[in-house]
């Protein structure tokens, strides 16, 4: 039987509000779990709308330029859509021509430096023998035969899933290039639809709130991009200046895993380091080591707070832990949005929970109180 009000005095006060915030915890915890179980069930649709609203961001304020000089939205939108487009495929295409023109001469720096590493494994500390080796090397031969069929077996089977991740893919591209469009072009006019779909009394705080996010979102994705292009090229010079090959690749991987905060431009400098190990020798991967770190401590002291500190005002812990989670539910994909997400939530809360004082214009026909917004 329920306690009665005589009883439930006798229950410890640290217990009773103990138990309050369990069960409320307890709920917000399925609440966030069925959302996310939702979102993996919509992920196809989910994941392109996430990358078309990071490339609006990034997007639209050239758009914003074009329709200030007088150009229609619609055309606005499609000559930033075209010249976005010309000069992704004219970046991958130079990034593939610089990767073919130097893939000889990386096999060959590969292969020298594979027998580098066999004499020393011969002649240095270890001072293992040629039967050791070929040991070594034999039982390396006999895993693979042993596992042959784990490993055939798994690329048969993604083989037959080809045709269905080839549609897949091209379905979000679709859909990305499509959404991309029309959040550059009608961007403000479907947030004010969707922000009319609440409560008359909360229509100006989402509609301000979502006019917060994204000035957080179009900040972070600006700052994102000039870091990144900053590690990309640091990285890059230093590969060039060693003499490289493919050192315009690498920049271009370092540029691209920079989207992903502290860890992606660490990750694919390690990358230069091991190209550096096997075509020029310990002493060449060791300078390339030091430039990786010198770049990653101008990123990480300089580049950081000032830019990227600014637009997502973020604890470094709760980037690793966004970025964590981010893996560990999508992959590659969840680590590059896990952080704008996180960011554009962290706005959107702080400005409902009015932390901050100033305004935007609530959408056409609805009345706006005062409300926080973005400093």
């Amino acid at each position: 039987m329920p306690l009665s009000r005589h009883d439930d005095a006798l229950v410890p006060r640290g217990v009773r509000v103990a138990a309050a915030w369990s069960w409320r915890l307890l709920v917000i915890a399925v609440a966030v779990g069925a959302g996310l179980w939702l979102l993996a069930q919509v992920r196809l649709v989910v994941v392109p709308l996430a990358v078309a609203l990071l490339l609006s961001a990034l997007l639209e304020p050239a758009v914003a330029r074009l329709r200030e000089a007088g150009l229609p939205r619609s055309l606005a939108a499609a000559i930033v859509m075209i010249g976005g487009l010309a000069a992704l495929v004219g970046t991958l295409t130079a990034v593939v021509q610089a990767f073919v023109d130097g893939f000889p001469e990386l096999y060959r720096s590969v292969q020298e430096g594979i027998a580098r590493i066999e004499s020393w494994l011969r002649t240095g500390p270890f001072g293992l023998s040629r039967n050791q080796l070929n040991q070594a090397l034999e039982s390396a031969r006999n895993w693979l035969d042993e596992n042959r069929e784990s490993i055939t077996g798994g690329a048969v089977s993604t083989a037959t899933e080809t045709a269905t991740t080839v549609g897949h893919v091209l379905a979000g591209l679709f859909l990305v290039l499509f959404t991309t469009f029309f959040f550059m072009r009608d961007g403000r006019v479907i947030w004010g639809f969707v922000s009319r779909m609440f409560p008359r009394s909360a229509q100006g705080s989402v509609y301000g709130a979502g006019n917060a996010a994204w000035r957080t979102l179009t900040s972070y994705v600006r700052a994102t991009v000039l870091v990144a292009f900053i590690d990309g090229v640091g990285i890059g010079l230093a590969a060039l200046i060693l003499g490289l090959p493919l050192w315009f690749p690498i920049a271009a991987l370092v540029f691209l895993a920079s989207f992903i905060p502290i860890v992606g431009a660490t990750i694919s400098g390690l990358v230069a380091v091991l190209v550096a190990l096997v075509t020029q020798g310990p002493f060449t991967a060791l300078l390339m080591l030091i430039a990786v770190v010198v770049v990653q401590q101008v990123e990480g002291h300089l580049l950081q707070p000032l830019l990227l500190g600014r637009a997502v005002a973020l604890h470094p812990i709760a980037v690793i832990i966004a970025i964590a989670v981010g893996v560990v539910a999508a992959g590659i994909v969840g680590a590059l949005i896990a952080v704008p997400v996180v960011a554009v939530l962290n706005t959107a809360v702080r400005y409902l929970s009015g932390e901050r004082q100033a305004g935007f214009a609530g959408p056409p026909g609805t009345a706006v109180r005062p409300y926080p917004a973005d400093e």
